[in-house]
């Protein structure tokens, strides 16, 4: 069971696919969120459920119905928080492996019959392999393997162009409240920039359709020859291009983790949050850490000092990444590779 969000659901991902090298007859069913099974449910080897919160209660017979006369050896409850532990009673299995106490969020422990070890300092997909640990599968590389339907390949191969590299820009993170993960607009048109004049660089422009997001495109695409496709794509769509695409520009947010899944490198831009628990697992080399400095800043301490995963819960955290600390990473990988 993990509900949400894209990232950890991308997490999760991994986790099944250890399982699945470890035990090749394996039956797996996922309890999914509605919105990250628009992007996993067409997966042919594991069954989905989907847990609908709009639905309000009803979200919950609606599981409870599907698991109707099954039982499974065992319940992987990679999701902790309120809603989430509501579901776990209702899972038809004997043994329920839940987070260490320490990670366990709203009181997850007392729903559980069964702990993973605790593992100070992990990463978040570290943190979730440990359940894959905890049954006894075996470490093996990490593969996700989502399926991208040939339509949706085509979606990105006709935005590509053949003689450019292409660098998929997802400015926004999720609009939850004090979030402040979000970098300025001035500050992505000044790399946009970089990447036109410097690299030749397509730039697409990706996202939600909440208001900022689409302020955002239109305000970056009205000043340079980025294509504007923030409200335009569905995750599938999104998936297919940041799979096409060399490089993946972004804030602490879904994309970062999908392209992680889907092979493609990333320049994450962090300080409101701890890039070694939460940065894109593969591109750590790419991805811009100003945490330490945020922490100092405006909680007084080192990051060391601070609670594991802590978040600086600051709208000047992010203002701390400069321009050129973003232009710097860009050129780190163009000087990586040849085009």
């Amino acid at each position: 069971m993990r509900l949400s969000a894209i990232g950890d659901t991308c997490h999760a991902l991994a986790v099944i696919r250890r399982l699945q090298d470890n035990w090749p007859d394996v039956c797996i069913t996922w309890i999914i969120g509605k919105t990250e099974a628009a992007l996993m449910s067409d997966i042919p080897d594991i069954h989905f459920v989907v847990f609908d919160k709009s639905r309000g209660r009803a979200a919950y017979r609606d599981v409870r119905t599907a698991l109707a006369g099954k039982h499974f050896d065992i319940a992987l409850c990679m999701h902790a928080s309120l809603r989430a532990n509501l579901l776990i009673r209702s899972l038809p299995a004997h043994l329920r492996l839940g987070f260490d106490k320490a990670r366990a969020k709203d009181f997850q422990w007392l729903f559980t019959n069964r702990r993973i070890d605790a593992t100070p300092g992990a990463h978040a997909l570290e943190a979730m392999m440990a359940f894959a640990t905890a049954i006894g599968a075996e470490q093996r590389d990490l593969r996700w393997d989502i399926p991208l339907a040939q339509a949706d390949r085509d979606f990105a191969g006709g935005i590509a162009a053949d003689n450019k590299p292409l660098v998929v820009i997802s400015p926004c993170s999720s609009q939850r409240a004090r979030n402040f993960r979000n970098w300025r607009v001035e500050n992505y048109a000044a790399v946009i920039a970089h990447l036109e004049t410097q690299h030749g660089a397509q730039v697409v422009l990706t996202g939600g359709p909440s208001d900022l997001e689409k302020d955002y495109g239109a305000r970056l695409a009205a000043g340079s020859t980025a294509l504007n496709l923030v409200g335009q794509s569905t995750l599938k769509q999104l998936a297919a291009l940041i799979a096409r695409a060399d490089l993946v520009i972004c804030p602490d947010s879904g994309p970062a983790h999908m392209a992680t899944a889907l092979g493609t490198t990333v320049v994450g831009l962090y300080a409101s949050s701890n890039p070694a628990r939460t940065g894109p697992y593969m591109s750590q080399k790419f991805t811009i850490n100003r945490y330490p400095d945020a922490t100092r800043r405006y909680l007084g301490k080192n990051d060391a000092e601070v609670r594991w995963g802590q978040r600086v819960r600051n709208p000047g955290a992010m203002a701390l990444i400069e321009v050129s600390d973003v232009t710097g990473k860009i050129d780190l990988f163009f000087d990586d590779h040849v085009f």
